[in-house]
């Protein structure tokens, strides 16, 4: 299908989405966010695309924000359940089975943070700004920036940033955990790119199994997670891709996966 508020590109098992409305700096409204959330399950369902990227259009934002215009006149219900979609896309995007790569580009701010945070990697150009400045505007982060953010760089660092507002430059990101990467401006897709080839070059139920032991291990207490681990360990081994993964190993070349 075709976007409105979207650019799709796929090609050599790698998914490009891209927000573009750049005149508003890629912020996040409903029509948007609902478009999100179908290249998301898109690209979920899509067996030839082994990893996503997402980035935005233009070369000042990732996504700035989420559209303040339709914040403003929501009311309690409203705004819980604007929160509530919000949260249900970027889980839809955190739960995908492959990959998910930010390719921050620019100024990611507010929901445009809470997106870059469901990415299971980040890489930003240099020039890039990160923040999640909603208490400065009356309110909270509402698409899972309190809970992420606490979790991805610890809950001193966290709160810092949501309570002062306090916006970070990308080689501060990368100090504080907050980005994997930080390249130099105009190069963060084609960094994401890169990042997405390494990726690609190792056995797809293997990256899939270890997305899936690290996301979940993360809500259980370490011997549930261990047992996860040991699950999924078991799993793999019944693969024909751990088989040829090993004799690739012992062999002395270069193994060819076929994701079974």
């Amino acid at each position: 299908m075709s976007y409105s508020q979207l650019l799709w590109e796929a090609s050599d098992g790698v998914a490009v989405i891209t927000v573009n409305r750049p005149d508003k700096l890629n912020a996040l409204n409903q029509e948007t966010m609902a478009e999100l959330a179908d290249a998301a399950a898109r690209a979920g369902a899509d067996e030839s695309i082994r990893a996503v990227i997402v980035t935005g259009a233009g070369p000042k934002a990732f996504v700035a924000g989420a559209d303040i215009g339709e914040l403003a006149r929501q009311d309690p219900i409203g705004g819980q359940r604007t929160s509530r979609r919000g949260q249900a896309v970027l889980d839809t995007l955190e739960n995908l089975p492959k990959p998910v790569i930010a390719a921050i580009n620019g100024f990611a701010l507010g929901g445009g943070l809470e997106l870059a945070l469901a990415c299971h990697l980040r890489v930003a150009a240099e020039n890039a700004l990160l923040g999640l400045p909603e208490v400065s505007l009356g309110i909270i982060p509402g698409y899972g920036g309190t809970q992420r953010l606490a979790r991805l760089i610890g809950p001193g660092r966290a709160a810092e940033m949501i309570l002062t507002a306090r916006r970070v430059e990308a080689r501060e990101a990368e100090q504080i955990g907050l980005v994997n990467r930080v390249v130099p401006a105009g190069g963060a897709l084609e960094a994401a790119r890169g990042l997405a080839g390494e990726i690609l070059r190792h056995g797809p139920l293997a990256v899939r199994f270890a997305l899936e032991a690290m996301r979940h291990g993360l809500e259980m207490p370490l011997a549930q997670g261990l047992a996860f681990e040991a699950d999924r360990f078991g799993l793999i081994a019944a693969s024909l891709d751990m088989r040829e993964g090993m004799a690739a190993f012992l062999e002395k070349r270069r193994a060819s996966f076929q994701g079974r």
